[in-house]
């Protein structure tokens, strides 16, 4: 009996750090597992291309019977090892989601930077740009009894160079450097066809070479953008101007057409720097 007893405590004392073991495995595969997680975040191109964030510094053994008061001191060691890493785990993941938080701060910074462009750039055309009728005279922007050097233009620098060749384009326009702006949109348009800025500098390409007094070549440009890009967001502007230039082209029944064509496409869409204009050019023509 006293032997049959004695063998009870012996098989005890060997399948309690087995049975720890056992729990170590399970953590350690939930940590590897929660590892590749938070890595898949912080990295999203790959561990393969980063690194692992945490190198694996527990291998799993297979072949060694663990028993006896070793094994109980080895598992402790492992205990606390697991609890570390558990711990440099839990930091991961908050800094992953720091990260995450900081990045949708810096998506809404520019969504809403991008919101006062468009807006500053609607207001200054709305200023600049004439009630109906011909566009400026050439001469108008031309000094009297001598030649100026061309108006200073700062280059832009969004951190977009599609944005950054719009708005050099843009700030030529704005000073009277027509030809030279006409070039740098035209250049901008070819360079990033899909950059939603495109439509943007075909129709200002436009609307530069007829304040420079070319009516023929913008009544091109602007048809084109309309063509090319109906769903552009200056496609319907270019309507517009492409009537004003064919007006200047004394051509002010096909200038009719544009118009009611702008009005049939873009009738409910329209914005309103287009609808405020289009009943003075509808005049200007004499469109019926």
């Amino acid at each position: 009996m006293r032997f049959h007893l004695l063998g009870l405590v012996i098989l005890a004392s060997t399948a309690m750090p087995a049975l720890a073991q056992e729990r170590i495995d399970r953590r350690l595969d939930r940590l590897e597992q929660e590892m590749q997680a938070v890595q898949r975040v912080v990295f999203p191109g790959g561990a393969g291309r980063q690194g692992a964030i945490v190198p694996p510094e527990i291998q799993p053994q297979t072949g060694t019977t663990i028993g006896g008061i070793p094994a109980t001191s080895a598992l402790s060691d492992l205990t606390a090892r697991v609890d570390a890493l558990e711990a440099q785990l839990e930091r991961l993941t908050g800094q992953a989601e720091e990260n995450a938080y900081r990045l949708r701060q810096m998506e809404e910074a520019m969504t809403k930077y991008r919101g006062d462009v468009d807006f500053r750039l609607n207001a200054l055309e709305q200023t600049r740009a004439p009630a109906a009728g011909p566009a400026r005279p050439p001469e108008a922007d031309k000094p009297v009894g001598g030649t100026a050097e061309p108006a200073a233009v700062d280059q832009p620098n969004t951190g977009d160079a599609g944005e950054d060749a719009y708005l050099l384009g843009y700030r030529l326009w704005d000073t009277g450097r027509f030809a030279d702006a006409q070039k740098a949109l035209e250049a901008m348009a070819k360079k990033y066809p899909s950059h939603r800025r495109a439509s943007y500098a075909r129709n200002l390409a436009g609307r530069a070479a007829l304040d420079d007094g070319k009516p023929a070549t913008a009544a091109k440009i602007l048809l084109a953008n309309y063509q090319d890009d109906p769903k552009g967001e200056r496609a319907a502007d270019s309507l517009l101007f492409l009537g004003q230039a064919l007006v200047e082209l004394k051509k002010p029944e096909d200038a009719c057409k544009v118009y009611a064509e702008l009005q049939d496409v873009y009738g409910g869409s329209m914005r309103d720097f287009i609808r405020q204009r289009l009943p003075g050019a509808l005049k200007a023509a004499r469109c019926s």
